[in-house]
């Protein structure tokens, strides 16, 4: 393909960038327009079809850098995905394809949610990793696609990057080609005045192979891109670039990071290309012929599907379509007491022996998670998956392996540091990735550590959450139940278990199901008092309610194991099972503010907690049968 029509191919994307940002007076133009030419050339290696997007063997694109959006939507009009010039005009208004970020589900060809910076990269670093795994159980010949990945100087500023890189460079993942705009460019001016690092030596210690280019120069970015495709180990590609490349007077200014460039920037930038400088939103026949993917795409997908055999044919479709209801779950009826990060860990193995994509792992904890998959294992070739102390990079990770189109992805760790990861979380609620988060040692019951690690208002925050289903079973049958549940749900789940062992309950449920997220477990005729609980906390309100009875006061008792999940019940259902006419409490060793939506008295934690023996915790605190009856009583 001849230099001039990389050049107008590379110019079109600049302006397509520009006029969108200009029409909409919001958003980055810079960034588009310094990698425009890498995009042009990454096109021509870039194996996708528009036809079919959930091709299994297609090269995987992130943009880890959301302020590169009309970078992102030009290709994909240009390369034949369902994202129209009149979306591009429409960028950034209320209710159009083409949003401020890319997000995954809401526009064609997006392959996953652009969150805050860096998370991209830990995204790449999954779909190698999860394609890697692929590869192992379907054949090198039917898995062989790449995973490229355009990140920023800010991208790589991030500790996430180093987490998700250090994990690439480990397992050596040669499917793995991240191409760094190197355009020395932030917010508030050039990176030296916060970042100095070299770049290029961070990688090679990570063991990646690391290039270095000039990212306007067409020949080069083509014989770098032709190398990554042939590394035995993860790639780097340092892009030197200028920000605004193309600009008729704004080129390498940080003010066109995030600001339209102007309607006189734009016209003057256009007549400096050779671009008709009234007309905007121009794709010419030539320039959207060198791009289209549609007939290329459809005919390496059409060639791929005539390649499998029968075998991996029923592999793929027993990947993609698991039967949760073949699991052979564990009975607990005879087990008097045990802890539910343990009964979640023979669960965890029932489901993993039934449901082949079934995957996952700790950061470093799975002795404490209790999340090991007994027999079978260590990832890419196993399903035990050794994340390390990276707990951010691990959800972020996991996300993109939920999203590569097989896989069922659990990832663990301690509830308390569950803050590491929210960002990743938060991601996976807003696009419907059914990530399992398990998250043990759920309360001041961890005890003798201390404050540092008793989660207090993480309960909170994450039933918060929208999109985001907690669930936080009161023993280990209702741990099945819970699991039930979740897996036939298309959003992210957090099992949010114990460290003590909690007594196994054989409850009557007067009315609902764990599936509703909360239901009454013991019914009282005349009661006065609604106790609701989850967790360790129920068997006391079980308790607390027996003594009050004891004492003249009647109590219906509430299990709320998924606090999201009850709130969206119909108010009929939420009526029958919180009696309006009783007085309703709340008991839970954390903060629990979230169920003043039902309480009145919400018996709960205002402080860090201590170190200690739990038991004793639990009565410092106020967690006994005797402080929860007085308490109740006192404000009847």
């Amino acid at each position: 393909m001849s230099e001039n029509i990389y050049q107008k191919q590379a110019d079109t994307i600049r302006f397509l960038a520009a006029d969108m940002v200009q029409k909409a007076n919001s958003g980055h133009p810079g960034a588009p327009m310094g990698l425009a030419d890498i995009a042009t050339v990454l096109s021509k290696h870039l194996n996708v079809n528009p036809n079919n997007s959930s091709w299994l063997n297609r090269d995987r694109l992130v943009f880890s850098g959301g302020h590169a959006t009309g970078l992102v939507y030009s290709l994909l009009h240009l390369w034949g995905f369902d994202v129209s010039v009149e979306d591009m005009k429409n960028f950034r208004q209320s209710g159009s394809k083409t949003p401020g970020h890319p997000e995954f589900g809401h526009t064609h060809g997006v392959e996953i949610t652009t969150g805050p910076l860096g998370q991209g990269i830990a995204n790449a670093v999954g779909f190698a990793w999860a394609a890697k795994y692929a590869q192992n159980l379907l054949g090198k010949e039917t898995i062989n696609h790449k995973v490229y990945c355009l990140c920023g100087d800010g991208d790589l500023q991030e500790g996430i990057s180093y987490e998700a890189c250090s994990t690439a460079g480990h397992q050596k993942l040669d499917n793995l080609v991240i191409i760094y705009d190197s355009n020395n460019i932030t917010i508030e001016g050039d990176t030296s005045i916060a970042w100095d690092e070299d770049v290029l030596q961070r990688f090679e210690a990570m063991n990646f192979e690391v290039l270095e280019i000039d990212g306007h120069d067409h020949r080069v970015i083509d014989a770098a891109l032709a190398k990554a495709k042939n590394a035995s180990r993860p790639v780097l590609i340092k892009a030197n670039t200028a920000i605004g490349k193309g600009a008729a007077t704004m080129e390498g200014s940080h003010h066109t990071h995030g600001a339209p460039l102007g309607v006189d920037e734009i016209k003057a930038s256009k007549i400096k290309a050779g671009f008709d400088p009234e007309a905007s939103f121009v794709v010419s026949d030539d320039v959207k012929a060198a791009f289209d993917k549609t007939q290329s795409g459809q005919a390496l997908e059409d060639a791929w599907n005539s390649a499998l055999t029968q075998e991996v044919k029923a592999k793929i479709e027993a990947l993609q379509n698991p039967d949760f209801d073949a699991i052979e779950y564990p009975d607990f009826s005879d087990v008097p007491k045990t802890a539910t990060r343990d009964s979640n860990h023979k669960i965890l193995n029932a489901i993993a022996k039934a449901v082949p994509g079934f995957i996952g792992g700790s950061a470093d904890l799975a002795p404490s998670n209790k999340t090991e998959l007994k027999e079978m294992g260590d990832f890419p070739k196993g399903k035990n998956i050794h994340f390390g102390i990276k707990e951010h990079a691990m959800a972020a990770m996991s996300n993109a392996m939920n999203l590569y189109g097989l896989f069922r992805v659990f990832s663990a760790t301690f509830f308390v540091f569950s803050d590491y990861l929210k960002p990743a979380a938060r991601i996976a609620a807003l696009a419907n990735i059914p990530q399992h988060f398990i998250w043990t040692h759920d309360s001041i019951g961890v005890g003798e550590d201390g404050p540092t690690h008793q989660p207090i208002e993480h309960l909170s925050q994450f039933r918060a959450l929208p999109n985001f289903y907690v669930f936080r079973p009161a023993d280990a049958t209702e741990n099945v139940a819970c699991w039930k549940t979740a897996l036939k749900m298309n959003a992210p789940s957090a099992f949010v278990c114990s460290r003590q062992g909690l007594e196994t309950l054989k409850p009557k449920r007067d009315f609902g199901e764990v599936s509703n997220g909360g239901y009454l477990m013991r019914k009282r005729d005349g009661a006065t008092v609604t106790i609701m609980a989850s967790g360790s906390e129920l068997m006391l309100a079980l308790k607390a309610g027996c003594q009050l009875e004891k004492e003249g006061v009647k109590a219906n008792i509430v299990s709320v194991p998924c606090f999201d999940l009850f709130v969206e019940q119909d108010k009929s259902y939420i009526d029958a099972v919180i009696d309006s006419s009783t007085k309703v409490f709340a008991l839970e060793a954390a903060r629990g503010l979230e169920y003043y939506k039902f309480a009145d008295e919400v018996i709960g934690m205002d402080t860090f907690g201590a170190s200690g023996p739990a038991d004793e915790l639990f009565k410092e605190f106020g967690f006994t049968v005797e402080s929860v009856v007085a308490r109740v009583k006192a404000s009847l």
